[in-house]
């Protein structure tokens, strides 16, 4: 008989469910995506309810369920940590214990409730969950493990070997002192939602000079072996109810930037600064492993494995040859990385299956996508699928912008293609078009590149796949037409595409090649700032129709807004920024 197992992952930031058969990942999903609250951290019963839906099985059937860290020494460390800053921390304190006290330490009281299960529980520490995350559902056979976040039970960074299904932290960096909080302290200083928009900071980063490093290494100590210290004289997220203090403010000579200030020259420095002394300090970290296990291969997650700048540095500059980032590297990956550890590592059993696409989440019929249509009285044309790819690539070569919604939705912060708002690279407007009027986003955000995986190498250099858009190259010199991905310092964010993952979106490309030459598209996540990325068919038709999109290539039907009446083309949402 088979063995199931439910990961789960809650009750800090981007709650999720993970449900492997035999060790193979079955459906993984965040809870944002059914709840539309972006980044929901409470517990993902939604998600769970898929996971078993798409297995075909009842909670009574599974054999384990796995929960990614341990509440407990967690609120150890959080009593200990207010109580060390008593009285400062009274308000935080006062403030952090009631989710505690209802919620948060009955997680196997919770499990057992939402799901009337009476088997086996149980728990990994935060970055063990990381580490199985990123090395059990790897394609190699050993690797060195690198976890960086902002923090689990006491943890924020851990230096691992895995071998076979056998995973060792040998070496850990502990609370408070954290690269993920730094990263953070700052996303809150340059007036960005916490736990939500760092990667709008690693956005901004290229349009400045990092002209503040020698504050920066006022607030962190980075030694050889890449380990580090704060200085937490100038932070007050291990105190308080704020991320920076008013020391940290005369350090760098301002107050925090409220959200819709204008940002400045000052700000894009800052932004770089903090980028460059995160790739300093994660490049010693991956030199040091390299020396101490002499291994070849590196395995990497935690929130901060998003950083796909300092991935690419990794990878073209240290000794390591590959390197493994799966697509939900953050907390919501720790669900797979739990149910992954008690299958492969607990239970003993030899490791099977390894990712190859990140497409796990729900899909629809065309009956279904047919019916929800009706229902709203939408216009639509069906196509087969010839002329399905046909079309949506004539649209795009006519600068028209599209929503591309198909398959299953992808597992993890990226749309790698099933639900993507697409354009033509080619056209340098299509940046701030696409960014102002569709997303409704800040203009200086940049837009990741897809494009053909044999095709790559002659738009980038990148010698390597990038399936998930974790890495970033610099555009080749040589072949600069593709103005509309190129960010600012010359780089992009690549999703390599091959047609084994995904048939449908490879074609496109390839469709969209022999139209126009160009085997690249615009890839951006089919959602508006604030949103989650668009789940169900009725998420992609508000979408579309409270956007300035042109067009929805939707399963097999074509909706075009020229054509939308008038009542549907009023549809308005409102989502609170990130």
């Amino acid at each position: 008989m088979a063995t199931w197992i439910l990961g789960i992952s809650a009750y800090y930031h981007d709650a999720a469910a993970a449900l492997l058969r035999d060790g193979e990942v079955i459906a993984a999903a965040q809870e944002e995506r059914f709840t539309r609250r972006k980044h929901d951290w409470s517990f993902p019963i939604h998600a769970i309810r898929y996971c078993l839906r798409e297995g075909g099985i009842e909670a009574k059937d599974l054999d384990y369920v796995g929960f990614y860290d341990r509440p407990l020494v967690k609120f150890e460390r959080i009593l200990q940590t207010y109580l060390a800053t008593f009285p400062r921390s009274l308000p935080a304190f006062l403030k952090a214990l009631p989710p505690w006290l209802r919620q948060k330490l009955w997680i196997r009281y919770e499990i057992r409730k939402a799901l009337d299960y009476e088997g086996p529980i149980l728990f990994a520490e935060h970055h063990m969950s990381h580490a199985a995350s990123a090395f059990l559902v790897s394609p190699f056979d050993e690797a060195a493990i690198l976890t960086t976040d902002g923090v689990g039970e006491w943890a924020t960074t851990t230096y691992g070997v895995g071998r076979g299904n056998r995973i060792e932290l040998f070496k850990e960096v502990h609370f408070p002192h954290s690269l993920g909080l730094l990263y953070s302290a700052f996303t809150y200083y340059l007036g960005f939602k916490v736990n939500s928009a760092e990667y709008k900071v690693m956005g901004l980063a290229p349009y400045g000079r990092p002209v503040y490093l020698d504050k920066m290494r006022e607030l962190i100590d980075i030694r050889e072996d890449g380990s580090f210290r704060l200085n937490m004289d100038y932070f007050a997220y291990h105190y308080g109810l704020r991320m920076t203090n008013g020391r940290f403010h005369k350090l760098f000579g301002r107050p925090p930037r409220r959200p819709g200030e204008p940002i400045e020259s000052f700000h894009q420095d800052v932004a770089a600064s903090l980028q460059a002394v995160t790739e300093e300090a994660l490049l010693r970290m991956a030199n040091h492993l390299h020396r101490e296990t002499g291994l070849k291969k590196l395995c990497m997650a935690g929130g901060v494995a998003l950083n796909c700048v300092a991935n690419g540095r990794i990878l073209r500059e240290t000794p390591f040859e590959e390197l493994f980032v799966q697509p939900a590297a953050s907390d919501a990956g720790g669900a797979v990385g739990i149910a992954a550890y008690i299958y492969y590592t607990l239970l003993d059993r030899p490791r099977n299956w390894h990712w190859q696409h990140a497409y796990l989440g729900p899909e629809f019929s065309t009956e279904e996508v047919r019916s929800v249509l009706e229902r709203y009285s939408i216009p639509y044309e069906e196509l087969d699928r010839e002329e399905l790819l046909r079309r949506t690539a004539s649209l795009i070569a006519q600068q028209r912008v599209v929503g591309w919604f198909q398959g299953r939705m992808e597992f993890g912060p990226r749309a790698l293609g099933n639900r993507s708002i697409l354009g033509d690279p080619r056209n340098p407007e299509n940046k701030d078009r696409i960014n102002l009027k569709v997303k409704f986003r800040e203009s200086f955000r940049p837009f990741a590149p897809s494009v053909l995986e044999e095709r790559a190498s002659d738009y980038f250099e990148l010698s390597v796949p990038s399936p998930y858009m974790l890495l970033t190259a610099r555009v080749r010199e040589d072949n600069r037409t593709i103005p509309a991905v190129t960010h600012v310092d010359g780089s992009a964010r690549i999703q390599t595409v091959r047609r084994e993952d995904n048939p449908l979106f490879y074609d496109l490309l390839k469709e969209f090649e022999r139209q126009t030459g160009c085997p690249v598209l615009i890839n951006t996540s089919f959602n508006q700032r604030g949103e989650p990325i668009v789940c169900t068919p009725e998420d992609a038709l508000a979408c579309f129709l409270s956007t300035n999109m042109d067009d929805l290539i939707i399963d097999r039907f074509h909706l075009a807004k020229e054509r939308m009446p008038e009542a549907a083309k009023s549809w308005k949402r409102r989502f609170e920024p990130d």
